[in-house]
């Protein structure tokens, strides 16, 4: 069924509210990079843009998390970009009712995992992040990273296993 231009427009304004900013961070965790993670979630939505709304729609959410990884991968590769991932700046959301020295201390604790996390490897760290800050399941994961089910289970039990025997007391509330 092919959609009104008017159907598709809201279609992909819709996508953008719903995902850019969680690509956005997604692609930073790789890049190590805002300004070229959002370059990189822009170029993601323009080839949503060029594609057939209802060949991606069942699957938007796997489907832009896949070209927006896909773009990432190919710019470190074509530019062998490298930063510690605690350089990354993440997007802090306040929880609702969190007083500023509240929210202070969140991104404190946040800043600090997120210190912890550079010591896992870089398939542990993806899709930890993929599967806890972005929500995806399993089978979304599957299709992002090509990796097995049996994999992605496995690289997330070993890697919060490793994050338990490394994050402080203090860090786990």
């Amino acid at each position: 069924m092919k959609l009104t231009p008017a159907a598709r427009e809201k279609f992909i304004e819709q996508a953008i509210t719903d995902h850019e900013s969680s690509l956005i961070g997604y692609a930073s965790t790789i890049l190590h990079d805002t300004d070229l993670a959002r370059d990189v979630v822009q170029d993601t939505f323009v080839r949503l843009c060029q594609q057939d709304i209802s060949k991606v729609r069942e699957n938007l959410k796997s489907w832009l998390f896949t070209v927006c990884r896909n773009r990432a991968l190919d710019l470190l590769r074509k530019d062998k970009r490298t930063q510690p991932l605690e350089d990354i700046r993440w997007k802090k959301v306040a929880g609702p009712g969190l007083q500023p020295d509240e929210q202070s201390v969140h991104d404190e604790k946040i800043s600090r995992v997120m210190g912890y996390m550079d010591r896992l490897t870089e398939k542990q760290r993806e899709v930890i992040i993929l599967k806890f800050q972005q929500g995806l399941s399993y089978q979304d994961i599957h299709k992002i990273t090509g990796l097995t089910t049996g994999n992605i289970g496995f690289l997330i039990h070993t890697g919060l296993k490793r994050l338990r025997e490394i994050i402080p007391d203090d860090l786990r509330s």
